[in-house]
């Protein structure tokens, strides 16, 4: 699996009402760890929520389990 699988796994985790979220998280962070990524980049326009409070929302939550997210311009 790489960085582009596991956004996509979360993309779909997001759409299905968070389902197994902490998983494609988890599964993230250890692929970003072994290819020396510092953050993972989310297009907003994917999100179910996008406004900035819904991406502020997906950063702290991603922060919390050591994953640090940004979006794309």
């Amino acid at each position: 699996m790489n960085i582009e699988q596991a956004t996509e796994a979360i993309y779909t985790s997001l759409e299905n009402d968070n389902e197994d979220i902490d998983l494609h998280i988890s599964n993230l962070k250890d692929i970003m760890q072994k290819s020396d990524a510092k953050e993972a980049i989310f297009a907003s326009n994917r999100l179910p929520i996008n406004n900035r409070e819904g991406r502020k929302t997906m950063q702290a939550y991603f922060k919390k389990r050591g994953v640090k997210v940004s979006f794309e311009k």
